[in-house]
């Protein structure tokens, strides 16, 4: 069956439509990994947008239930090169078609996903619209996204692992392998909802303040908290809660054109000059020139110098907008999680 993305700027697109048929509009955005489909779909970062792969093949190890970073799919709409309907691999249990189908979510396949992501970075993310109906030139209008955090933060808390060190963990949007791997460092992770106040946040030893989808703008409520437990325990934040914990510092925050996506992010640590390859997935990037006097810019971007890394000194609170892990893999990003464990220690032993 033929299927449609119609661009913001008027632009179609035809292929074929695979998993489910629906008529669906989001934010239009590129991913540049070469795999982690599973991740990406199953990623609560992407809620609300249509996700476009840049690696042209897509599905070639089938699906694998294990390798979801959530319970359900997250991603409004799937566009891809080419997708893979016969997978080679000992773990694959079904087609990622099926998988799409499943879930209620229409994935267009035979679309060159090259000239999209051109696009993209040529004129900004835009709204689109995937469809089986032959476009009719209406006009697509700007879709803003609401209650990304509400919609995806757990509803209710959960606790994963056993040990001395017990962290809270405010899920703005966590994915599976955060939580995994706080809990594998020798950590008692509790799982909060996004609404959790500071008083409870304030009774565990340290607090993690998740990634997570959406305009950090629409957070303020989670800010107002934020300023509330900020320099009273240890605090290590990524993503979007790198974001907010800026934001409740005095920080601005401005939208990238394009944003970062994918697992071949290049960021320098700024003391040591080392570059480290990293996964992410945001819209959004702390103003550098915002931040308080006690607040240093630890990393940058290499691509395009946005902050990529912050230490408040002396407040034993630091964030970073990558991803330190992305699933199972080179462990070349533990110091960040050994510096958070020994704040949890100078902070338990003061």
């Amino acid at each position: 069956m033929k299927a449609y993305l119609t661009l913001e700027n008027g632009k179609v697109f035809c292929g074929e439509a695979v998993g489910a048929i629906c008529d669906e509009v989001g934010e239009i955005v590129f991913s540049t990994s070469m795999g982690s489909y599973i991740e990406a779909l199953t990623d609560p970062c992407y809620y609300g947008q249509i996700l476009v792969q840049t690696y042209p093949l897509i599905g070639n190890y089938g699906m694998i239930h294990s390798d979801m970073e959530s319970s359900k799919i997250h991603a409004k709409g799937y566009i891809v090169r080419e997708i893979c309907d016969t997978p080679s691999n000992f773990r694959c249990e079904g087609l990622l078609e099926d998988f799409l189908k499943e879930q209620g979510v229409m994935g267009i396949s035979g679309i060159d996903t090259r000239e999209i992501t051109k696009i993209i970075r040529e004129e900004g993310t835009m709204t689109a619209r995937i469809s089986t109906k032959e476009p009719s030139g209406e006009n697509l209008q700007m879709v803003d996204i609401k209650d990304a955090v509400k919609e995806v933060s757990a509803k209710e808390k959960h606790t994963v692992g056993d040990a001395d060190v017990k962290i809270a963990l405010l899920d703005l949007g966590t994915t599976k392998s955060a939580v995994k791997t706080l809990a594998n460092k020798g950590a008692q992770v509790t799982v909060l909802p996004y609404n959790t106040k500071a008083d409870e946040l304030l009774s565990y030893d340290a607090i993690y303040l998740s990634d997570g989808p959406g305009n950090p703008e629409d957070c303020n409520e989670i800010v107002e908290v934020i300023k509330e437990i900020f320099g009273k325990k240890p605090i290590f934040a990524t993503g979007l809660g790198h974001q907010l914990l800026a934001m409740a510092n005095g920080a601005k925050i401005h939208k990238l054109p394009y944003g970062h996506r994918g697992a071949n992010q290049p960021v320098k640590q700024l003391e040591s000059g080392r570059v480290y390859i990293t996964a992410q997935n945001h819209s959004y990037a702390v103003a550098n020139d915002t931040l308080p006097s006690y607040a240093c810019v630890t990393y940058e971007n290499l691509n395009d110098k946005s902050c990529e890394g912050i230490e408040y000194t002396d407040k034993n609170a630091v964030s970073i907008q990558f991803r330190p892990i992305a699933g199972d893999g080179p462990n070349e990003t533990d110091f960040l999680y050994k510096k958070f464990f020994e704040m949890i220690g100078g902070s338990k032993n003061a």
